[in-house]
C-alpha cells in the first residue's frame, strides 16, 4: 500500500538516538479497511479506497450503505483513495500502522488551520508601513502602496493583499518516521504536519 489515513493527535518532543532534541507529531495511523478496489478494466486505472473510523448506519445514504455492505464493513467516517501499483489488497482487508518502518521518509497531506480574513502582516509576513513616526498613527499594519499611477491604471493580478487565510490542502514532504507504536496504531514523525488536533491526514510513503 502506498499510504494510509490517519488522525493528528498532537505535538510533543523527544530525544533521538544521537541525543538531538526533536519536535514531533503523533498521528494515529489506521487501522483502515479496504472499501473498494478499482481496476483498469472497470475504472480505467488501479487504485484502492480506504475507510477510517466508523459511523452509524443511519448516518449514511442507501447508496453508501450498499457500498460498504459489498466490502462487508461498517460505514467509515473518512474515505480516501490511493493509486496503487503492483500487489493489490483484497476488499475488506485491514491496513494498519505496520505499513511503516522506523527511519523511512513519508509525506503528510492535511488541511491547514483556517484563520479567516487576515491582513498582509499575518497573511504574508509584511513588516507594515513602519514605526510610529512622521505623524503616522493608524497605519502600522497596512500594506502601503499597491499600484502605480496613470499607467497601468490597475492593480496587477496576484498582488499580495488581505484576504481569507488558511483552510488549504497542504503537503509536507520528507518527514522522518521516528517511532512506530504498533499496539496503539501510533506513528511519531519529525516536525509538524498541517491541520488542527483530531483532524484527518493522509500519510503517503
Amino acid at each position: 500500500m502506498p499510504g494510509i489515513i490517519g488522525k493528528k493527535i498532537g505535538m510533543t518532543s523527544l530525544f533521538t538516538a544521537d541525543g538531538k532534541y526533536t519536535p514531533v507529531t503523533i498521528i494515529q495511523a489506521g487501522p483502515c479497511v479496504v472499501t473498494q478496489v478499482k481496476t483498469v478494466e472497470t475504472d480505467g486505472y488501479e487504485a484502492v479506497q480506504l475507510g477510517y473510523g466508523e459511523k452509524k448506519l443511519k448516518r449514511v445514504t442507501k447508496a453508501e450503505a450498499g457500498h460498504y455492505k459489498k466490502a462487508n464493513t461498517a460505514p467509515s467516517k473518512k474515505v480516501a483513495e490511493f493509486t496503487i501499483e503492483g500487489e493489490v489488497p483484497a476488499l475488506g482487508d485491514i491496513v494498519d500502522v505496520n505499513l511503516f518502518i522506523e527511519g523511512e521518509f513519508i509525506d503528510v497531506v492535511g488541511t491547514s488551520k483556517g484563520k479567516g480574513f487576515q491582513g498582509v502582516v499575518k497573511r504574508y509576513n509584511f513588516a507594515g508601513v513602519g514605526g510610529q513616526t512622521h505623524g503616522q498613527h493608524n497605519r502600522a499594519r497596512h500594506p502601503g502602496s499597491i499600484g502605480a499611477a496613470s499607467w497601468p491604471s490597475r492593480v496587477f493580478k496576484g498582488m499580495r493583499m488581505a484576504g481569507r487565510t488558511g483552510g488549504n490542502r497542504v503537503k509536507i514532504e520528507n518527514l522522518t518516521v521516528l517511532r512506530v507504536i504498533a499496539d496503539k496504531n501510533l506513528l511519531v514523525v519529525s516536525g509538524s504536519v498541517p491541520g488542527a488536533k483530531n483532524s484527518y491526514v493522509l500519510i503517503e510513503k
